[in-house]
């Protein structure tokens, strides 16, 4: 990215599940993971509309430890690889503790430095009116102000958090920024209308910008014990003990959003009001905002043969979806789960996930892809005391040295080069030739050649679930 004159740092949360975008999302591939919207990933598009403005060394990702491998990669695909920041959360604790774990960070480098936070799900279409808006907040940061980004609304809407703004800030430009009232929850329809026709209200973006020293100084003022925690993480930054330290101090905080947390309650709070394209795609209704639609008004994606369909949406993948004579209807298909439902539900498919939960299905969890650090593998087929799977594994790449008590393994090449590691023996596998892990055996799996390794994977057993695994030595730290 270019270097920019301004000494901004951007901190983006990227810890979320994105319920309610199943079956696409799910537990181990959230929303912000996802190519939705072009070449880019979620996260991808929220680092690059940073170019210009943040400088790749003071842009910092905060996310948990299952999701930080595969974030890393996705940014430094974006990014300087070597450049920017990864805060890994031990465990996930809301905004609140999210934020002040990246300001502790930033205060530490620069004590005067402003940040901005912003969510790594969201869609801004105008990426220059943001930037201009952010150096606007920036301004405002300085000054002493926590900033939030108000969205002017373009209708009554009942899925999003309002923001009522108080006095004019600068009389010179009365409608650049203005003090906040106060923050609202989400209304219903009757108080939506209310609050769009007066003119006085705005959407709660989620979007802040503040100085690091700010923030933490409100923290300790509305949430001390989440200050004093953050104090002790902030000592050992550096220091041999960092990651002991966090991880034991962190698990104990108290799980809080900003918002309820510190914004609603906070001293010299202000609002710059936003025109940026902004939607925080939290259905699948939002493909209606920001996707190009056909002549009857739907929005369609992949493998899609249509019919006489309007005003609706159907998003598919390699396998063939024909919508015929639908309207007003979401279709999402996968390889494992379809989603069906009108546009007016489409907040209840959280309802769908929560059902999953319950059942500890499959379907919640993962795809029938799943990408490891090492490569990839599909599951084929699965039935009693069975499973199949297709592994690929990257050039030079290796999986954990590991063994399973309930499960045998039994490994046929396809392509490539398998080195293989059973037991106290080591030996190479090549095409059309197979091995076999009996079960509570120390194994390895590596792919020494310069091409991908490809092999079918057939497990036996009393338990086939992927916990089924105890690490003895892992690259990818895990």
């Amino acid at each position: 990215m270019k270097k920019s004159s301004l000494n901004i740092n951007a901190v983006i949360l990227a810890g979320g599940s994105g319920t309610r975008f199943w079956p696409l999302s799910r537990e181990a591939t959230p929303k912000q993971m996802l190519r939705v919207f072009g070449d880019k990933t979620m996260v991808q598009h929220t680092a690059a509309r940073l170019e210009g403005l943040v400088t790749d060394d003071n842009i910092y990702v905060v996310t948990g430890k299952k999701y930080a491998f595969d974030i890393r990669g996705q940014m430094s695909e974006v990014c300087d690889p070597g450049m920017f920041n990864m805060v890994v959360e031990p465990e996930g604790k809301n905004t609140a503790p999210a934020i002040g774990l990246a300001a502790v960070r930033i205060r530490k480098k620069n004590p005067s430095a402003v940040m901005v936070v912003m969510p790594s799900d969201h869609v801004i279409l105008k990426n220059s009116k943001f930037r201009n808006i952010i150096k606007q907040a920036g301004g405002l940061a300085e000054l002493g102000f926590l900033t939030t980004i108000g969205i002017v609304p373009d209708r009554p809407e009942t899925g999003y958090g309002y923001i009522q703004k108080g006095p004019v800030l600068d009389k010179k430009d009365p409608a650049s920024a203005f003090r906040v009232r106060r923050f609202v929850e989400k209304p219903d329809l009757k108080k939506a209308e209310k609050y769009v026709s007066s003119g006085s209200y705005l959407w709660n973006s989620g979007i802040f910008v503040w100085r690091a020293a700010d923030i933490l100084g409100e923290m300790k003022r509305q949430l001390p014990e989440l200050h004093a925690g953050l104090l002790e993480i902030e000592k050992a930054l550096g220091g041999k003990n960092e990651a002991e330290k966090t991880e034991s101090v962190f698990k104990k905080l108290k799980s809080i959003s900003i918002d309820y947390g510190i914004m609603e309650h906070a001293k010299n709070v202000a609002v710059v009001p936003a025109d940026i394209g902004w939607n925080d795609v939290g259905s699948w209704r939002a493909l209606d905002d920001i996707s190009e639609k056909d002549a009857k008004g739907n929005v369609i994606a992949g493998n899609v043969i249509n019919i006489g369909s309007r005003d609706s949406i159907i998003y598919a993948g390699k396998r063939l979806v024909a919508a015929v004579g639908i309207e007003n209807t979401i279709v999402v298909d996968t390889p494992d789960a379809t989603l069906i439902c009108g546009k007016d539900h489409a907040q209840e498919v959280r309802s769908v996930v929560d059902e999953l939960r319950k059942k500890g299905a499959d379907e919640l969890l993962e795809h029938t892809t799943v990408n490891r650090p090492w490569g990839s593998y599909t599951l084929l087929e699965m039935g009693d005391r069975y499973k199949i799977k297709r592994i690929v594994v990257n050039p030079g790449a290796k999986l954990s040295y590991q063994l399973h008590h309930h499960r045998s393994e039994h490994w046929v090449v396809v392509s490539g080069t398998a080195r293989v590691t059973v037991g106290e023996q080591s030996y190479n596998v090549h095409p059309n030739e197979s091995t076999y892990v009996p079960i509570s055996t120390r194994h390895r799996l590596e792919n020494p050649g310069k091409v991908p390794l490809q092999m079918i994977e057939v497990q036996n057993g009393d338990y086939l679930a992927e916990d089924d695994i105890i690490r003895f030595d892992d690259d990818y730290g895990r």
